[in-house]
């Protein structure tokens, strides 16, 4: 069974090997949760495995899936449904996230590939949700992702998120970075974007800083500090629809974790603001 919820005011941080030690030695009250891949951690052992086990006895863990392949043609993997199951169960997982997309076709494709926007796309992905929520015993949230080619669209992308929450009676995990990307790169507005969600269904959001090229194309690295025009957006999500459980994610150029505990402090500025 799902642990407790999370409280709907309160700022994760996502959990990578190299913050271990800092985690560990982080003063009290310095962050709400914490957020890892279950991918990354089941059958890990030794000084990480005892890390993970000592920071999931701490604090409350929430989990963001990388390798499921909700949208791909594959059928899913039972097996590794089982073991993510287990992981959730065994650390008390309240939130358990993946990414509306696919990453694998005949095998492990290392990326999160978007899919048409289309009526077959929806009823595809949906049933799998729907198969993924029985096999875990529990409701999943999906995430938006950025992208940067859109291989067909009979819907616009706002639609098409709408339409598949809505046949597999799943949640959203709400990505304000990617809503950034890409707005700036496929000409959309931003903030309707984030109006036409279904604020009911919003499980969570993530924040996250991401790179911009010299011509104006936005790389979603999460790999630097959150830019303002994301935490106007996070600020502008919390007004529109309400504050909830919200992660700041870094994957790349990691800074001193005082550096990170700082935009921790900063999302909970802005849910106390809201």
């Amino acid at each position: 069974m799902p642990g407790p919820a999370l409280p709907a005011r309160s700022a994760g941080l996502g959990l990578r090997r190299a913050l271990l030690d800092g985690l560990l030695a982080a003063p009290a009250g310095a962050f709400d949760f914490l957020e890892c891949a279950p991918d990354n951690w089941i059958g890990v052992g030794g000084r990480a495995g005892a890390a993970l086990a000592e920071l999931a006895e701490r604090h409350p863990l929430a989990c963001h899936g990388l390798s499921l392949s909700l949208g791909g043609p594959d059928p899913l993997d039972l097996d590794f449904l089982d073991q993510t199951r287990g992981f959730l169960e065994r650390h008390r997982v309240a939130l358990y996230s993946e990414h509306l997309s696919y990453c694998a076709a005949g095998g492990q494709l290392y990326d999160l590939l978007p899919l048409p926007f289309t009526e077959e796309a929806v009823a595809h992905v949906a049933a799998r949700i729907r198969q993924a929520q029985d096999r875990l015993g529990r409701r999943i949230a999906v995430e938006n992702v950025s992208y940067y080619a859109a291989p067909w669209q009979v819907l616009d992308e706002a639609g098409f998120i709408n339409a598949v929450l809505a046949e597999a009676d799943c949640d959203l995990l709400l990505d304000v970075n990617n809503v950034c990307v890409n707005a700036a790169n496929h000409g959309y507005d931003a903030r309707a974007f984030i109006d036409a969600m279904p604020g009911a269904r919003i499980a969570a959001y993530h924040v996250a800083g991401h790179h911009v090229e010299p011509d104006g194309l936005r790389i979603d690295t999460h790999g630097s500090a959150v830019g303002a025009e994301a935490w106007a957006l996070l600020a502008h999500a919390y007004a529109r629809h309400g504050v909830r459980p919200t992660v700041l994610e870094r994957d790349f150029g990691l800074p001193p974790l005082p550096a990170l505990l700082a935009e921790v402090a900063h999302i909970r500025t802005l849910q106390a603001a809201a």
